[in-house]
């Protein structure tokens, strides 16, 4: 077939045709560390999404902690359902601002796939065992480059390990991510803690909800409306500054308040001391067989940072709690009543 009869062909020239100048147009990719041969149905960052949705660590997502620990109601929000609220959210901010959707998709579904079990608890414990600290961005990166390889797009990769503030994106696209991760965490876990008990709309700080209003839905796209609203036609995409600055106020409050030293953190000893016990026994086990202490940590970090919540909790019973002697049990006593009822 013909290059340019393909369906992949005329979505590239559709992105060129309708997107924004700024946009990220997929035909003009940076492309891959390794060559590959081309799809005739789906652009680069469309079989970046893909890979990213098929892969084992996006599908483990769903029991990793955003901010409960190994939470029982299913309403509370899991890395999973973050993740999804992300996506959504800079899709809708790519899709007003004429950006490339379907690198904002790819993304936002693969920036937390590094992410440990027990939420920012997890990584904190990390961070303080590994040589160099640990960060859940530059572990997705490790993820989707080495640990399951997927060969992904440049742009995409730039998207992942950029989404941590502090970090530049090459894109807008990246850009969008950046806030979209954080209006959805600020607005998701003020209703998960709602939820808990742990706080009240009527706790959020007067000059907030002055700004945004109460209602959360309201809040939500006020966040949204200011991204948008502020970065129509120019090259960077950037929230309106006093919204931008009242964003700020809030998101402090949530750590003041939710983030450190509150109820939702009660379990989070225990949580910790799950994640270093195992880091320790993993470490001295591969001690037997290897003589590399920079490959050893790199192993242990690598394989407790992909654990779910459950799977490190079972981890630790395995290896930690004694199980009692299971004997095989006789059928001595039946058969001896059967044989007396049949005198």
């Amino acid at each position: 077939m013909n290059k340019t009869n393909t369906i992949k062909y005329k979505l590239e020239q559709r992105e060129i045709d309708t997107l924004s100048e700024y946009a990220t147009k997929s035909r003009f990719s940076k492309g891959r560390k390794r060559p590959e041969k081309e799809s005739e149905l789906r652009t680069d960052f469309q079989r970046d999404r893909d890979r990213i949705l098929h892969s084992k660590s996006f599908r483990r997502l769903k029991h990793k902690t955003q901010v409960f620990l190994a939470p029982f109601d299913d309403h509370f929000r899991t890395r999973l359902t973050h993740t999804l609220e992300v996506s959504q959210i800079a899709r809708t901010i790519a899709r007003a601002l004429d950006l490339n959707e379907d690198l904002v998709e790819a993304i936002s579904l693969g920036h937390d796939l590094g992410h440990t079990p027990f939420g920012h608890c997890g990584e904190g414990v990390l961070n303080e065992l590994v040589k160099g600290g640990f960060h859940h961005n530059i572990q997705s990166v490790r993820v989707v480059e080495v640990i399951e390889d997927m060969n992904l797009c440049q742009e995409t990769i730039d998207g992942i390990l950029t989404h941590t503030w502090g970090f530049k994106p090459k894109t807008p696209e990246a850009q969008i991510v950046q806030y979209a991760d954080k209006i959805a965490y600020i607005n998701h876990d003020i209703e998960d803690s709602i939820r808990a008990g742990i706080i009240s709309e009527s706790d959020l700080p007067d000059e907030c909800k002055d700004y945004f209003t109460s209602i959360p839905s309201v809040r939500l796209s006020k966040m949204i409306s200011a991204v948008i609203d502020n970065s129509i036609g120019k090259p960077t995409v950037a929230m309106e500054e006093e919204c931008w600055d009242m964003t700020t106020k809030l998101r402090k409050w949530m750590f003041d308040n939710i983030y450190i030293d509150s109820p939702a953190k009660t379990e989070e000893g225990k949580a910790r001391h799950i994640i270093k016990t195992l880091f320790e026994y993993y470490t001295e086990t591969l001690k037997q067989h290897c003589n590399d202490e920079d490959k050893i940590q790199r192993l242990v970090t690598d394989y407790i940072s992909g654990m779910t919540d459950q799977y490190a909790i079972e981890k630790y019973k395995e290896k930690f709690i004694p199980k009692p002697l299971i004997s095989g049990t006789s059928d001595e006593t039946f058969l001896k009543i059967l044989y007396e009822l049949d005198k």
